[in-house]
């Protein structure tokens, strides 16, 4: 036994041993290479604006070193690409700005403050081009800013409106017996509408089509001003499906070359006065972005305006870069609230909502800032239900004009398998010292007191939550609920109705939070700074191949993600305020 035991340490100290080498060579590598690494921007470049791996506003940074050294610092956010194209405005080695082939995770609004930022690069008198093989209608109206566009000759275009789709699963679940027990308030709040209908409600529709007209309009408001043609003639060509060859796309004005992508990259090099024979010189917008982050900065400022990213879905807990928690939101808002040298807030918010305690919670935390330093909100994508609960009591709220906001309600779902368990023979039941002693099963039925119970829950929620906005917006209750019951807005809807004060981007709502803090030179400070552990260290290693992304090969992306939407609904726990539904926009 004891030579076993001899054996058994050997080989536990030759397998720690290598896990040590190998962790110290990639500590190495990191910290050396790191350092030996830099971006050299040549005289008459181009950037090659490159968005495949660019998905949130901000990209994320650790509180811990080890997680920055392992992490994938190297990436960069939306709000980093964008400072990067203002940056290179004035930048005399960048000649113009490239976009070849793009393909990218952004959302609308995301898209709008991109092109934007394009569009006011193109007024510094430096050039745009875009080149694809095909355009879908989401990246043909970031492209549609360029000039000249280019697209293959066996090409196609996507250009036909917006839609959007919902599955329902009442049916189904009668037929299965995996029950979904729903309890909410708000004609609109459809985000359980799948669970108790086989088809779209009036309410639904309603909202649906009101939201999607709403986005098109600021779509081809952009694309009829870049491309020169009448907000109608786009309509008529959605229609018809009138540029759906590059010929047709050509006839209609949609683009301006049909040819192969040698002839892009000619036409480039004519414009930098390169000859055809020699290769110019690029940059990645990603790259670029980096060297700008790092050495752009001013530090001849004390003043500091905080922006603080809120993104993803609101889980509570630490939060990451793709989750809003109230532990690295509440410890932002109190960092930047007890700096000195921060003037005053920008909170980003891209969010369809979620727990309606965690939003309560950051909601809390803000009102406690507010007393002491101006909180400036911008939306991006979403600032819906949580979303916007966290954004209600502001001092100013920008959205774009495609931004999903409002959704001004709440719900309960709780999952039931006693149909089910039934059908295959399993039963249930319960002893208990009280008549409400016993905690919700989802193997017994739904007991009647219960729901009233959580309706009431529902309803006290709802009432706070539309208290919030009231005192927020300084609207009476009826005015508020009148304008919510779940429903959601675009930010040019919500502008109306006053849900939000002003239409613009992130570097407008800047722009407002110095005003208000009366400062003229500042810099800016990106928070949260999550606190990962040794387990998220090791979920990032490049080896470290995730079960989603077995799934996804073996099932499909978008299997995939149909499992994943069941998933979050039987996750969510307690009362949710969270957007009425999914939308992807295409």
């Amino acid at each position: 036994m004891k030579f076993l035991g001899n054996v058994l340490a050997t080989i536990i100290g030759i397998f720690v041993f290598f896990m040590l080498f190998f962790f110290g060579i990639i500590l190495i590598g990191a910290i050396f290479g790191g350092e030996s690494e830099g971006v050299v921007v040549k005289n008459n470049s181009v950037i090659e604006l490159n968005l495949e791996d660019i998905r949130n506003d901000y990209a994320g940074k650790y509180k811990d070193p080890w997680m920055t050294i392992f992490s994938e610092n190297k990436k960069v956010g939306l709000s980093d690409i964008i400072n990067a194209i203002e940056e290179a405005k004035s930048d005399n080695d960048i000649k113009g700005i490239s976009i070849l082939n793009n393909v990218s995770s952004l959302g609308m609004a995301q898209s709008k403050a991109l092109r934007d930022a394009l569009e006011s690069f193109k007024k510094s008198g430096k050039f745009v081009m875009a080149y694809a093989n095909s355009y879908s209608q989401k990246e043909y109206y970031l492209n549609s800013i360029a000039s000249p566009i280019y697209i293959n000759p066996v090409g196609d275009m996507d250009f036909k409106g917006l839609s959007s789709e919902i599955m329902f699963f009442k049916d189904f679940q009668e037929k299965s017996g995996l029950k979904m027990e729903v309890i909410r308030h708000g004609k609109y709040k459809s985000a359980v509408e799948p669970f108790l209908e086989n088809k779209m409600s009036d309410a639904n529709r309603e909202q649906t089509t009101a939201l999607l007209n709403s986005v098109w309009n600021s779509i081809t408001a952009d694309i009829a001003k870049s491309r020169n043609i009448s907000v109608a003639k786009l309509n008529e060509i959605a229609n018809g499906l009138l540029a759906r060859t590059p010929e047709m796309a050509k006839s209609q004005k949609l683009v301006d070359i049909i040819a192969y992508e040698d002839v892009y990259h000619n036409a480039i090099k004519k414009a930098l006065k390169v000859a055809n024979d020699e290769d110019y010189n690029k940059v990645s917008v990603v790259d670029y972005a980096q060297k700008v982050a790092t050495t752009s900065q001013t530090f001849d400022s004390k003043d500091e305006i905080a922006i603080i990213y809120a993104q993803g879905e609101i889980l509570g807990g630490e939060g990451d870069v793709n989750v809003i928690g109230e532990g690295s939101m509440r410890r932002s808002l109190q960092e930047a609230r007890k700096n000195k040298n921060v003037k005053a807030i920008v909170l980003r918010i891209d969010s369809p909502g979620g727990s309606a305690l965690t939003s309560d919670l950051i909601w809390r935390e803000i009102e406690l800032t507010k007393k002491v330093k101006p909180i400036v909100v911008s939306m991006g994508n979403y600032a819906a239900s949580g979303g916007y609960y966290i954004a209600c009591n502001a001092n100013t709220i920008f959205a774009e004009e495609n931004t999903i906001t409002g959704s001004i309600g709440v719900f309960g779902i709780l999952p039931n398998f006693t149909p089910l368990a039934t059908k295959i023979g399993i039963y249930t039941e319960q002893v208990k010292t009280h008549e409400n002693s016993a905690n919700y099963s989802p193997f017994v039925p739904i007991d009647e007191k219960f729901k009233a119970v959580t309706l009431e829950g529902v309803e006290h929620i709802y009432k706070t939550f539309v208290a919030h906005v009231a005192q927020g917006r300084k609207m009476t209750f009826a005015q508020v609920d009148a304008i919510a019951q779940g429903r959601v807005w675009t930010g040019s809807e919500a502008l109306k109705i006053g849900l939000v004060d002003k239409i613009g981007g992130l570097d407008d709502a800047i722009a407002k939070a110095a005003s208000l803090a009366k400062t003229k030179s500042y810099r800016t400070q990106n928070y949260p700074e999550y606190e990962k552990n040794f387990d998220d260290l090791l979920a990032n290693l490049p080896f470290a191949k995730s079960k989603a992304d077995f799934i996804k090969e073996e099932i499909g992306e978008e299997n995939y993600r149909m499992m994943q939407e069941i998933k979050k609904l039987q996750a969510r726990k307690g009362i949710q305020a969270i957007m009425p539904f999914e939308i992807k926009i295409n």
